[in-house]
């Protein structure tokens, strides 16, 4: 017999055990994480039309966005671009989490997670303490760091440590985070971590030849996904690779679909001039997308694949 009449011989409690297949292992979309720094976003641009629905389209790409350079004083500007996205995109809500106002003197920043509450959790977060002995207070702007789950069955959680540097200190800076590296590891107990922001990792800010003093570039254990030939600024007079992201711990490694770490170039993808894609931001979001592996996903075999495939050519009518 052919394969379509062995198929139509068995017996209909056979089907339904591939059934679980195709409602549970669908073609979903990777798991993607973005980090965009918005350039001093306070109530004066979230009162413009045209930026909140440009900064909507590109958040609604991201599962969780962790975005720098947020001003919003008065802490009315995030609210109204989450309500904004939710409109937008109301199958999937978002909701948000924001550091403190962090900074020296009056130049003072947020970082701000915004995330889908149903593919992701935010289980606990802290800021980090600048107080390391050697170094004390070396962040102009501390990370803020969170601890989220995700869907995936090997790797149900990851850190996120966002990082916002002043452009003049951003060597010592960037070096700083093998210590929030360091401390993290101590207080959770975890090396899968995901660094990452407007590092300022370029274009005079970071001599060449300094990358070999920085220990979060030398330690072979932290993986750079953005390189440095990657352009993450909108003005066409620059090209450099301000915005990183980088990745430790093997699981998190292998959850990272490769080839996907790129910035994202909206004025390109929403048909923009330089002037109108400057009013968003000066600089293109960073992104990553992890594979969503689900453990029945993993035991389905290539023969079990083929026979519901079949099975749903052959039509209706044979008892499932």
């Amino acid at each position: 017999l052919d394969s379509s009449q062995k198929i139509h011989e068995m017996e209909p409690s056979c089907f339904m055990r591939f059934l679980p297949l195709l409602l549970l292992c669908p073609a979903g979309a990777p798991f993607r994480i973005c980090a965009f720094n918005t350039q001093r976003f306070a109530q004066g641009k979230a009162s413009k039309a045209n930026v909140m629905d440009t900064l909507v389209k590109i958040l609604s790409r991201c599962d969780i966005a962790v975005l720098q350079e947020v001003m919003d004083a008065k802490g009315k500007a995030v609210p109204a671009l989450v309500a904004a996205l939710n409109r937008y995109h109301s199958s999937s809500p978002y909701t948000y989490l924001t550091s403190p106002l962090l900074g020296r003197n009056n130049y003072q920043e947020r970082y701000v997670f915004i995330y889908r509450e149903q593919k992701t959790r935010m289980l606990d977060f802290y800021s980090y303490e600048d107080r390391h002995p050697d170094r004390p207070d070396v962040f102009a702007r501390e990370p803020f760091i969170v601890r989220v789950s995700i869907p995936n069955k090997k790797l149900k959680e990851l850190v996120l440590i966002p990082q916002h540097t002043m452009p003049k200190a951003a060597e010592t800076e960037i070096d700083a985070l093998y210590d929030v590296f360091l401390s993290v590891k101590e207080r959770w107990g975890t090396e899968d971590m995901i660094f990452l922001g407007d590092f300022n990792a370029d274009c005079g800010y970071v001599a060449k030849k300094r990358w070999g003093q920085i220990r979060l570039r030398q330690d072979p254990g932290f993986h750079w996904l953005i390189g440095d030939n990657a352009d993450t600024t909108v003005r066409d007079t620059t090209h450099c690779a301000y915005d990183r992201i980088v990745v430790h711990g093997e699981r998190c490694l292998a959850a990272v679909v490769p080839g996907s770490a790129q910035p994202f170039n909206f004025a390109k993808e929403f048909g923009l001039s330089e002037a109108e894609a400057l009013e968003i931001s000066d600089h293109y979001p960073v992104e990553v997308e992890l594979n969503r592996a689900h453990w029945r996903c993993q035991q389905a075999s290539p023969a079990g694949l083929v026979l519901l495939a079949l099975v749903m050519l052959a039509g209706p009518g044979y008892g499932i």
